[in-house]
């Protein structure tokens, strides 16, 4: 995997392979960085990292200018990838082990970004507790986004604060915000 732009821009990050771990791939996450782009200023936002894996949505933020990262994941072993990688390019990311899920329950701080990478074969039930206890536990700022990356065979569109999707090749993204569900009301 490689950082696409900012600060480290075209650095590579090879990942230990013994990591239960199915990073974005570099086209899906050029492209949501491309939306991104268009609604945020990335040095002045809080990120929530969820099921962070090796990290690599993380460092495209603090790649990016965003000082307020946190990375959660409950694998020992992400996790200290993520410190020691942060460490080198000296990027300041929180990091915390946890099960996301109960960390999603206990949490009060507000993100403008929440980004979620659950494991692809997760049943939608699974899928549908994170934007549930997002909007719950009030864990998104009014103009916020949560995305959660999931194969194209699950539809998350008939959850609570859905806005839409966008596909790139077996990747999609679903966006949800604040805004959504006001909307219909």
């Amino acid at each position: 995997m490689r950082i696409i732009s900012g600060q480290y821009k075209a650095r590579r990050i090879t990942a230990p392979k013994k990591l239960p771990v199915r990073p974005t791939t570099d086209m899906a996450k050029e492209s949501l960085f491309n939306i991104l782009n268009n609604h945020f200023y990335f040095d002045q936002i809080s990120v929530l990292d969820l099921f962070s894996g090796t990290g690599n949505i993380s460092y495209e933020f603090a790649s990016r200018g965003t000082q307020d990262i946190t990375a959660v994941d409950a694998h020992y072993g992400c996790i200290k990838f993520i410190n020691e990688t942060a460490e080198s390019f000296e990027m300041d990311i929180a990091t915390i082990k946890s099960d996301v899920f109960k960390f999603l329950e206990k949490s009060q701080q507000k993100h403008d970004v929440i980004f979620a990478d659950p494991p692809y074969e997760f049943p939608t039930e699974e899928f549908a507790k994170i934007p549930q206890l997002i909007f719950k536990n009030d864990l998104l700022e009014t103009d916020g986004l949560l995305i959660v990356e999931h194969s194209k065979h699950t539809d998350l569109s008939h959850l609570e604060h859905y806005s839409h999707s966008k596909s790139y090749g077996g990747n999609m993204f679903s966006f949800f915000s604040v805004a959504t569900q006001s909307e219909t009301d």
